[in-house]
């Protein structure tokens, strides 16, 4: 017997009420009419797609939004202390390039890069399309374990395993793709020869490994099961092993989950970018003053320019970022530095709340005072830079702004995807029913096809 499934809602009409197989497969015209009884339902199912991609739009917006304000706080760091008259410079920037903050010291130190940070990366057999189904559509749950795979077998880590469930209506590449980066895991669809593959991608860093555990589906199974302790695995095949950061800096090893080294060398921040050897200078000099100050400017205009690009875009009215735009261009205001201060130095803010350099003006005020121009921006707290630093960390710490809206939309998420489920589920159930109604009347020759129906598409490939 042939099996007819219609759109993402499995084998309809397969199997009657009383769970007995249908002798004969549904024809056109019983599925125009399952189509045209329940269109009226479809606008539910609409709407709440419309929802969940613009909570998911606004999680990435939430995302960007963090990404620019730390951003924007590394340099506000650098400034802190001695940092802003002191810099530091590499011998190799093809092994790691270096910047000074508060407290670094004057010295040269020898570094040795013997390996970069890198994240795991697991990939499926090839399919010949993205959109076939694989398996049967029956339930397959997928668990995922994040940790650290040595000689001794797979040691799981500090976070927690992610569970991730596979059915008739997410069983392709893109729909297992899309059901892995839901449940905040790396995932996408890849070109592989002549097919297309799943690729998987762990955290930076050796304790980023990934085991992954399928139950139920057959061949779901046989595509993503992954154990880093098995000599061969029949599913997903790590092409890039999980490693930390491996240095010498100074005589001592080091180590880190990325390649960004902060403190290995006192008060300056290493970032790594091959394999090597290099000399890491720390040097002080007034002179350096003008050029952190000219760095803080052209990265607070940047910040300044990606908050406007995401009060038109990703996150439109949104109150997380009107919060931040608004106690961000305040602390020019009402920061404790006035506005005068920071003229008289060069610095001053236009109409659209752009700062601008007057070059000449800074040096020359280097140049008469370095001290007094240095405690504008880091002063125990109450310099300019100090306090951007102190209000980013609010901004962004577990209790600020943006983590409460991400929690909240995260949970507004969890909601519809579960309120899709159900409402897939029913009119799943609904349909089966109508299937065997119409193709019991059709078969008593007392229903016709619908005039205007053109093909097998159907409202249930909505779900797509």
């Amino acid at each position: 017997m042939a099996n007819t499934s219609v759109g993402n809602y499995g084998n309809l009409g397969a199997y009657g009420a009383s769970g007995a197989q249908a002798t004969t497969t549904p024809s056109a015209s019983v599925l125009a009419k399952v189509e045209r009884t329940l269109a009226g339902q479809t606008g539910g199912v609409a709407r709440l797609n419309e929802s969940l991609a613009r909570d998911q739009t606004r999680l990435s917006g939430l995302g960007q939004l963090q990404s620019a304000l730390t951003g924007f706080q590394s340099i506000a760091e650098r400034l802190a202390g001695a940092g802003i008259g002191t810099s530091a410079s590499s011998s190799a920037q093809s092994v790691l390039t270096a910047a000074a903050g508060g407290g670094a010291k004057p010295g040269s130190y020898a570094v040795e890069v013997k390996q970069l940070a890198q994240g795991q990366v697991l990939d499926s057999d090839a399919l010949k399309t993205a959109t076939g189904k694989i398996g049967t559509g029956a339930t397959a749950t997928i668990k995922v374990e994040f940790g650290t795979a040595g000689a001794g077998g797979f040691t799981p880590g500090k976070e927690s395993a992610k569970t991730i469930t596979i059915d008739a209506r997410n069983n392709t590449l893109d729909g297992i793709a899309s059901a892995f980066k839901a449940a905040g895991i790396d995932a996408s669809v890849v070109k592989s020869g002549d097919g297309y593959a799943l690729r998987l991608k762990g955290a930076s860093g050796e304790a980023g490994g990934m085991r992954v555990s399928v139950g139920g589906d057959a061949a779901v199974k046989n595509l993503l099961s992954y154990n880093p302790a098995a000599k061969q695995n029949s599913g997903l095949t790590q092409s890039v092993a999980a490693q930390d950061a491996v240095a010498v800096v100074a005589g001592k090893e080091v180590k880190s989950a990325g390649n960004t080294l902060k403190d290995a060398i006192e008060g300056a921040t290493l970032t790594l970018t091959g394999t090597g050897k290099a000399d890491v200078a720390v040097t002080q000099d007034s002179g350096q003053i003008a050029q952190n100050v000219a760095a803080f400017v052209n990265a607070y205009n940047d910040l300044n320019g990606k908050l406007a690009a995401l009060q038109k875009g990703e996150l439109k009215s949104d109150q997380a970022l009107g919060q931040v735009s608004r106690e961000v261009a305040a602390l020019l205001r009402t920061g404790g530095v006035s506005p005068s201060a920071l003229a008289a130095v060069g610095v001053s803010a236009d109409g659209a709340g752009k700062l601008q350099l007057d070059d000449k003006k800074l040096k020359a005020a280097v140049a008469a005072d370095p001290e007094a121009v240095s405690r504008l921006f880091t002063n125990d707290g109450k310099g300019l830079a100090d306090q951007f630093d102190a209000k980013i960390d609010a901004l962004t710490g577990k209790s600020g702004a943006i983590t409460r809206e991400t929690q909240r939309i995260g949970k507004d998420i969890t909601a519809l995807t579960a309120k899709k489920a159900e409402l897939a589920k029913a009119l799943t159930s609904q349909a089966n029913v109508l299937v065997k109604y119409y193709t019991q009347q059709e078969q008593a020759d007392a229903g016709g096809a619908l005039p205007g129906y053109t093909g097998p598409r159907s409202l249930f490939d909505f779900m797509a």
